[in-house]
């Protein structure tokens, strides 16, 4: 498959270009590439290098997401094409979503868009995930997937750092239905130092996301030392809570060493349970522990009651009167 033509391009002097898909909005000379290292200015006309060129398909729960308040129990059907604007120094992904030499963008397989949406009903799917690399890189080839999604009745989902353009969120909204963000670090200096990109924009996309109506879940993977102090656990915590929506489900993350990043130690469990905490008294009515060994529980954040259990990524078992708690009534949030 030939290379695509680009989205959301600025055309320059001297044949420059800035690409507008992401908040970096690299200005690229003739020859060079952006910073995400899959899109390419030849001759003053960007190209995707990646479109369509997935380097995994796999079918996953979608609570691995994770996604615990969307459809759960359902199987999504889960596609990622090599890159990322962010060079987290942790990622645990780095062998598909960093470019390098021996990853080029345009060597994995190319699958044709009608056959993704045909491999998720094959499977029975109820949705697809844009996942496991940074899916707003891929704007062309998921737009396209997500429209066919759309018309076989298919739910479309991204799980993404955030660091969108307004431009090309409001080319993926239409046919975007659930998001997990994640939130890496809640101060500025830590959030560039640690992955090469600024706060604001994701933040920024976290609301849109959720004025669009897209259902909305936020991530931080907390890790020793770097993101973990109280000033930023409140931080996340008070903007969930006051400028997304108390009913945003946060998922506090455990983190394990990464062979790129083993000087950081594990993460303790006391740690993530002490994280929790601080987003039950900002308000937050679903809080969850990821990476440990033990259940996760949705509870009825007005009379307690268990609402939904899951052991790891197996089906949960789920009490619902529809949406709502089988003991008080109370509606649970959520895509049920």
């Amino acid at each position: 498959m030939a290379d695509h033509p680009a989205l959301l391009v600025t055309p320059l002097e001297d044949g420059k270009v800035r690409c507008e898909l992401c908040a970096h909005r690299c200005v690229i000379r003739p020859g060079q590439k952006g910073l995400c290292r899959v899109r390419e200015n030849r001759d003053g006309e960007l190209f995707s290098l990646s479109y369509g060129h997935l380097i995994a398909s796999h079918v996953d729960p979608i609570e691995k997401k994770p996604l615990y308040h969307f459809l759960p129990g359902s199987l999504s059907y889960s596609i990622a094409a090599p890159g990322c604007n962010f060079r987290c120094q942790w990622c645990q992904n780095a062998d598909i979503s960093q470019i390098s030499s021996t990853n080029e963008p345009g060597r994995p397989r190319f699958m044709e868009p009608e056959r993704v949406v045909e491999g998720a009903i094959v499977t029975g799917c109820q949705s697809i995930a844009y996942t496991y690399t940074e899916p707003s890189l891929s704007l062309e080839y998921n737009l396209e997937v997500s429209r066919l999604a759309r018309d076989a009745g298919l739910k479309n989902v991204y799980v993404t750092n955030g660091y969108m353009t307004p431009e090309m969120l409001e080319l993926t909204l239409p046919t975007l239905d659930a998001a997990n963000v994640d939130i890496k670090a809640f101060e500025e200096d830590v959030h560039r130092r640690y992955t090469g990109a600024h706060l604001q924009p994701v933040l920024d996309t976290c609301v849109a996301l959720l004025k669009a109506g897209v259902w909305l879940e936020v991530t931080t993977l907390l890790i020793p030392g770097i993101n973990d102090n109280e000033t930023q656990l409140e931080g996340v915590a008070e903007f969930i809570a006051t400028k997304l929506s108390p009913d945003v489900p946060w998922h506090i993350s455990r983190y394990f060493p990464q062979p790129q990043f083993h000087q950081i130690p594990a993460t303790p469990p006391e740690r993530i349970f002490h994280a929790m905490d601080v987003g039950k008294k900002a308000g937050l009515r679903y809080v969850y522990g990821g990476n440990l060994q033990t259940s996760i529980v949705t509870n009825c954040p007005n009379c307690g009651e268990r609402v939904i259990r899951r052991m790891g990524y197996s089906d949960p078992v789920v009490h619902l009167n529809k949406d709502t708690c089988p003991k008080c009534g109370f509606r649970i949030a959520g895509v049920w």
